[in-house]
């Protein structure tokens, strides 16, 4: 079952909003939005306050496109075996993806691509709770200054991908697991932050970054249940 509900707002505080609640297997979607004050969310959200769109499901496959500025991407995926395409160009646009954040499917083997164009664009993705999916690949390509990313995966086996492009970039990537992670981060771009945690649980963990920078600060961790520490 999927339910859309599409509608040109009346209101200064959206253009387009698109809300989405679907259930059940191999599901595809494909949501674009092109223009500037639009919003992808959840079926019970109104005009001027937001709630996630609801996936739940096996196997799904996802493209999201939004085209423009000032746009608001909110979602919950309950789903494993999920293949997704986010692209959003653009500037001072949000996207918030959870992924099973209660564990009902277990978020396995989930395929994850984010493409960002833009400046001060703000992301928040959160994939796994407490280590109990298995097998992620994101990847994260980012051109554009000012913008905010962060990432934090609770699964064993994952991968991730980070090429940042543009200036005064922040970065916040925690990784949890209790089997190997795999970062690698490429970035060209000065003034950035970037706080970078690995902490799987009596595992091997692997970390790249390859920068090219002046200015901002950089700190990374990686901990096999050791002596704590911080940035």
């Amino acid at each position: 079952m999927i339910v859309f509900s599409g509608f040109l707002a009346t209101t200064s505080y959206a253009d387009n909003e698109i809300y989405v609640d679907q259930v059940g297997s191999n599901a595809n979607i494909d949501l674009e939005q092109l223009g500037s004050n639009n919003l992808i969310g959840g079926l019970n959200a109104v005009i001027g306050t937001m709630t996630a769109l609801d996936l739940d499901g096996v196997g799904l496959t996802l493209d999201i496109n939004q085209i423009g500025n000032n746009n608001v991407f909110k979602g919950d995926l309950y789903s494993t075996s999920t293949t997704a395409f986010f692209e959003f160009d653009g500037d001072s646009n949000s996207l918030t993806l959870q992924v099973d954040p209660t564990n009902t499917y277990s978020a396995d083997s989930g395929n994850y691509y984010v493409d960002v164009t833009g400046s001060s664009n703000s992301m928040t993705l959160n994939v796994g709770t407490a280590a109990l999916a298995d097998n992620l690949d994101l990847d994260i390509i980012l051109n554009g200054s000012s913008n905010s990313i962060q990432s934090n995966v609770d699964v064993d086996q994952a991968t991730h991908y980070l090429d940042i492009d543009g200036s005064s970039n922040t970065l916040q990537y925690d990784a949890d697991g209790a089997a190997t992670h795999y970062f690698w981060l490429d970035q060209t771009g000065s003034s950035r932050s970037f706080n970078i945690q690995q902490q799987s649980t009596q595992a091997q963990d692997w970390l790249k970054i390859i920068s090219t920078s002046s200015n901002g600060t950089m700190c990374v961790i990686q901990s096999d249940q050791g002596t704590s520490t911080s940035c």
